[in-house]
């Protein structure tokens, strides 16, 4: 695994608060880690509970992201949006994420296909796996088009 230079918000096309990993900590060719520590005053933060575990699948959209990310900037392309297609196999093995425990996610590049990719992913906490599931995920080189498509004004939040 490789250092990363770039701070989170560099890799995703995504605002504060949104952001939901705090760095990476190494990346390659087919895989990424990203970790992040669980505050009270991150989005789902629940008080008494903390985070709720299927929050773990956007915490592995993100990494995905990031992974692209990293891929786009060493090409000296931008940063696009993605969208998560579908997440197969999801299990958590537990119901939440507690204040102050460091959460790392690995994505590993299982298939690609052009705009389309699979990723194998695992959440640890506690030096134990948490989560894991199956991500697919899709990049389309032409967003305007896409979301043209299904008559969505691209800039706007008003599509009526």
């Amino acid at each position: 695994m490789l250092p990363c230079e770039h701070p989170i918000a560099a890799l995703l096309p995504h605002a504060h608060p949104m952001i939901l990993l705090d760095k990476v900590t190494g990346w390659g060719a087919q895989a990424i880690e990203t970790t992040l520590v669980v505050r009270a005053d991150a989005p789902f933060f629940q008080p008494g509970k903390g985070i709720a575990a299927h929050i773990a699948i956007e915490w592995m959209a993100q990494s995905c992201g990031a992974f692209v990310g990293l891929e786009a900037l060493t090409l000296a392309r931008p940063v696009r949006v993605g969208f998560l297609l579908g997440t197969r196999n999801f299990a958590a093995d537990q119901a939440w994420f507690k204040e102050g425990e460091t959460v790392h996610i690995r994505a590993e590049l299982a298939f690609r296909d052009g705009e389309t990719g699979v990723f194998d992913c695992t959440v640890r906490c506690r030096d134990a796996v948490a989560a894991r599931a199956q991500l697919t995920l899709h990049q389309p080189a032409d967003l305007a088009a896409v979301l043209a498509s299904q008559g969505i004004k691209p800039g706007t939040t008003d599509n009526r």
